[in-house]
């Protein structure tokens, strides 16, 4: 088995780069996220970059809170939610829909082989959203025991991203799992309450973690 070595989390930039380099083999990003840290790539052209930010988005599930225009939105609700029906068909909208004040994506073609590869082998999940039989909205992750983490989202229509949010901390709620890391806060998460608190916390929390729980336990 390799030895993998990321440094200290401490020693990482002030905006959270922690290292430069490496490979998204399975076992290099597990050993990752087990300690705080996850890949964002800055560009194709460049060096694979990894991260821990200070502060660190994350949703507690004991705290969200529902607009009342998506409330009213999930009571005349036309979709249909699914858990890991079409993973590889959402990391490639996540990787190809626009997002505002983006010219390109930090989904590779390296990071949907990757998380492929972490799917496969039970250790990310997803969530789609259905209109019949269109998929107009989803989000992936990644989950090892029962730390669960939300790495992207896309919508086709209006509130499909939000309802595969939703769906998700329901499930999680409903399996015992009581946050979710978002390691940024979006206005989507931060619309569900969604808060920054400071890496030390995060680490806190995350060491407490427990790594052995089966996905097939959670979802």
């Amino acid at each position: 088995m390799r030895k993998i070595i990321f440094p200290p989390v401490e020693t990482a930039s002030e905006d959270g780069l922690v290292a430069i380099g490496g490979d998204l083999e399975v076992d290099t990003l597990v050993c990752a996220y087990k300690q705080g840290i996850f890949p964002w790539p800055i560009s194709a052209e460049l060096p694979l970059a990894w991260f821990s930010p200070n502060p660190r988005g994350i949703l507690f599930l004991d705290q969200i809170h529902i607009s009342k225009s998506f409330h009213k939105f999930i009571k005349k609700n036309v979709y249909q939610v699914t858990f890991n029906q079409a993973f590889d068909e959402v990391i490639n909208q996540c990787s190809t829909t626009p997002r505002k004040q983006q010219s390109s994506t930090w989904i590779t073609e390296d990071i949907i082989r990757s998380y492929n590869k972490l799917f496969q082998q039970n250790l990310a999940y997803s969530v789609e959203v259905w209109r019949d039989k269109d998929l107009v909205g989803g989000l992936y992750g990644v989950c090892i025991g029962d730390f669960i983490s939300g790495e992207s989202m896309f919508t086709n229509e209006d509130n499909a991203s939000k309802l595969a949010l939703y769906g998700l901390c329901l499930r999680m709620k409903e399996k015992g799992i009581n946050w979710i890391d978002t390691q940024m806060v979006t206005s989507v998460v931060e619309g569900f309450g969604g808060i920054y608190i400071s890496r030390p916390d995060f680490l806190s929390l995350l060491f407490q973690k427990n790594w052995s729980r089966k996905k097939e336990d959670i979802f």
